[in-house]
């Protein structure tokens, strides 16, 4: 018998690492001038965050294929709770960087776990509109997260975005407490040779490293924006004001994106075509914005662009461990920190390049040609 989940919950913790991180993001120049750190020691805050979020995702799916999804989600958000409370008091800027690093490996908690619980309760076409559910919900956090986080800092400081964050942990590890079911369906503990053993099985999939390099591709696309965009908005006379109110043309991709993806699952068409279709749209999004580069025009296909991150990476995570539902709690982990790892490489490798348009046709080309086979693998 499946457990019941309160499925707002659920979005809402899936929410929380997005959103509590463009919450933050506007406190970064606070934080420098608090401390007197240059604005790259300020961003370690950032880069050292995502390194520490994904030896998050192995610890706590692990976890909780040992301890239970629930107690993993309550000790998680402890952990980023405490780490929060340690960032308002730390008296030297080091310390806020041990605080964020804390931070980051508990809060992986809220991508894991929560995916990890889904696919618990749901299976095939019902996984696949829960999580176009998660990717509306997802399109909307940054929106909201900006706001408030620049109102807050424009108020409190940066002080007063790690206490906002510390309680906003503390209602959550609250209401898991109290509301929190435990979804893991069997009562059998994974033993570390048996981690072992299921990474060794894991990482000698190919469908596995498809799926990964899928990901990996497809956040490429997304997250490039963040890094060539600027300079773009600058290069064509623009301050940063006028970049930060860029984000609503995401959210409103994104938002498409996955209200698209929900009404084709709906009406049976299959998540290998959906995958297929967004890296298609990828890809010509991709070539008309190395043509339209130059002017603000760049804009439209970018909105395409993300709109296909919305169709595809539900219908990929819903699909990539239908093989592994035994350990999902360690198999979602054990895939979290392989296309984490691929992420930052595939990011890397796109600062090489110093063109965004060109970033875009690469990772899509790459979509599309593994899309192609995902499709004749089936």
């Amino acid at each position: 018998m499946k457990t019941k989940v309160q499925l707002s919950f659920m979005v809402l913790l899936m929410m929380f690492p997005q959103f509590v991180e463009t919450v933050y993001s506007p406190a970064l120049p606070s934080i420098a001038q608090h401390y007197q750190v240059t604005d790259t020691q300020a961003l370690l805050t950032i880069s050292t965050y995502f390194i520490a979020f994904a030896l998050g995702v192995i610890w706590w799916g692990i976890q909780s294929d040992y301890i239970g999804r629930r107690k993993a989600m309550i000790w998680g958000l402890t952990t980023y709770m405490i780490a929060s409370i340690f960032a308002l008091v730390a008296p030297t800027f080091e310390l806020v960087l041990v605080a964020r690093i804390l931070a980051a490996f508990g809060i992986a908690v809220g991508s894991v776990i929560t995916q990890t619980m889904m696919r618990d309760v749901y299976t095939g076409v019902e996984l696949s509109k829960v999580f176009s559910i998660m990717g509306i919900a997802l399109s909307i956090s940054p929106v909201i997260g900006l706001l408030l986080g620049g109102i807050t800092v424009s108020t409190l400081g940066h002080m007063g975005v790690f206490a906002f964050l510390a309680l906003l942990a503390l209602f959550l590890v609250i209401k898991a407490y109290y509301q929190l079911p435990e979804t893991k369906q069997t009562q059998d503990k994974i033993t570390i040779q048996a981690v072992i053993q299921l990474a060794k099985q894991m990482y000698t999939d190919r469908s596995i490293w498809r799926y990964a390099v899928l990901v990996m591709s497809y956040n490429v696309l997304l997250f490039s924006y963040y890094s060539f965009a600027p300079f773009i908005f600058e290069s064509n006379g623009y301050d940063a004001s006028v970049y930060g109110y860029s984000g609503l043309v995401l959210a409103i991709g994104s938002f498409i994106g996955s209200y698209f993806n929900k009404r084709c699952i709906s009406q049976g068409i299959s998540g290998n075509r959906l995958i297929l279709g967004s890296a298609l749209l990828a890809l010509t999004s991709a070539f008309a914005v190395f043509v339209l580069l130059d002017s603000m025009w760049f804009l439209l296909p970018v909105l395409l662009v993300v709109a296909s991150f919305g169709i595809a990476i539900p219908n990929i995570l819903s699909q990539a461990l239908v093989s592994y539902k035994t350990a999902v709690g360690s198999a979602g982990a054990l895939f979290g920190l392989l296309y984490y790892l691929l992420i930052g490489l595939g990011l890397y490798c796109s600062s090489l390049l110093h063109h965004f348009g060109g970033v875009l046709i690469l990772f899509s080309s790459i979509a599309v040609v593994l899309s192609i086979r995902l499709g004749k693998r089936h």
